[in-house]
């Protein structure tokens, strides 16, 4: 039976302190150090802190992997710092996605700003002129009536100038978040057989992370595209062919262990959305994809409960009533601004798991996704650590649900 903790301390200080018994692995999302949406704990530095990732690095066995999130413009800092704390950079997994949202200053419309330059009316977005008709309204009046949660009727408008720098800005759309693969050294002078035999750590669960494939793979064949006693054009043979039919066996094992077992895992995770997919020729799913973390899924099990954003602003633009004055005190809320989807924290969490079942800790726990995914994925026990307070209602509440679904769903399938 799974079990878990969440600590309510600052990761630093719990780090330093923690004496406890050591963990297989590490999964995390440190802070990015962006100061994403005024947040003061994301720009603190602690993703960056060499003796930090040091206390964590004590608490692991040896050969036990950390797997951490980073932003593209900060991922460096961090993972220098994991590699100057004692780990071995094992790879980088990307999750890249088609929805991100680029957050770019339009330099043309700042510079007409500044010499007062007048621009071409061009309307408004056509998502909010969509949004307006499905409402019944103009878009202005969509907006000022609140529909975009906005009271400024140049929100979503388009419009353009004519100065040089027209069409000019200052950052790209997102489309990835990398996550560093790291591992503590092997015991010394041990293998990593010898390493697994006596932690249980060293290794990636490499068969039970698996990518099924939808591509037909009906027609794959063995290679032995060259006969053994055959010379080519520079003068080069291939003597080991002399045991032909050997070889042929063993491609033609590997293949069926393809189309029974799925793709061999990749270091590339993709959100599954048109835009990535179309990256890919026919449409073959050889790679783990997951989108993300939906409304539903982030505020399951949280039913009832108020969150913490405060402040009511009324709807007075909107004298129709059509549109409910902005209550901020949402109930039932997962305010936490960076939610991972849950398919994406199993997978992880699954990836590094080892089979005795292990001890995992969850550093920045915040709201509970990456806890949740290990749990779902079998880990026997996970430890959480979380600095702001009012997330754990939030994690234990979402822990609880999606455990009770996983059981429920576990013994449907007993009766069957």
């Amino acid at each position: 039976m799974s079990s878990h903790k969440i600590t309510n301390a600052n990761i630093k200080e719990w780090a330093a302190n923690y004496d406890g018994e050591p963990f297989d692995a590490i999964l995390c999302d440190p802070p990015y150090e962006l100061g994403f949406m005024g947040k003061s704990w994301d720009s603190s530095g602690i993703a960056f802190d060499k003796d930090m990732w040091a206390d964590l690095f004590r608490h692991i066995k040896p050969g036990g992997h950390l797997l951490a999130f980073s932003g593209s413009r900060t991922y460096h800092r961090m993972a220098v710092a994991i590699e100057d704390a004692g780990f071995e950079i094992r790879d980088m997994i990307e999750w890249v996605y088609g929805s991100g949202f680029p957050k770019s200053l339009n330099i043309g419309k700042a510079v007409d700003k500044l010499q007062g330059n007048e621009r071409e009316d061009l309307g408004f977005r056509e998502d909010f002129r969509k949004r307006a008709r499905k409402n019944g309204v103009e878009s202005k009046d969509y907006i000022m009536a609140g529909g975009w949660k906005s009271t400024s009727d140049t929100v979503g408008k388009l419009d353009r100038g004519n100065s040089p720098y027209e069409g000019y800005g200052t950052a790209l759309k997102p489309a990835h978040e990398p996550c560093v693969l790291a591992r503590k050294p092997l015991e010394k002078g041990m293998t990593v057989a010898t390493n697994a035999l006596k932690h249980g750590t060293g290794g990636l669960n490499i068969d039970g992370s698996r990518v099924k494939s939808n591509e037909d793979m009906s027609n794959l064949k063995a290679f032995g595209s060259m006969p053994e006693n055959k010379v080519d054009g520079k003068g080069f043979s291939r003597p080991w062919m002399n045991d032909k039919q050997s070889i042929l066996d063993k491609q033609n094992k590997a293949i069926e262990n393809m189309k029974d077992m799925g793709r061999f895992p990749a270091n590339l995770i993709h959100d599954g959305s048109d835009e990535v997919v179309g990256l890919f020729p026919n449409d073959n799913q050889r790679f783990f994809y997951t989108s993300k973390a939906s409304k539903s899924e982030r505020n399951a099990g949280l039913e009832g409960q108020v969150s913490q954003k405060q402040g009511n602003r009324p709807n007075s633009a909107d004298p129709s009533g059509k549109f409910p004055d902005h209550d901020h005190r949402e109930t039932g809320g997962n305010y936490h601004p960076t939610v991972k989807p849950l398919s994406l924290t199993k997978y992880l969490a699954n990836l590094i798991k080892p089979p005795t079942g292990g001890r995992l800790l969850v550093p920045f726990s915040g709201s509970g996704s990456e806890m949740i995914g290990a749990l779902q994925a079998g880990w026997e026990y996970v430890e959480g650590v979380e600095l702001t307070e009012e997330y754990i209602p939030i994690a234990e509440a979402r822990i609880k649900y999606w455990l009770e679904l996983k059981e429920a769903e576990t013994k449907q399938l007993e009766l069957v």
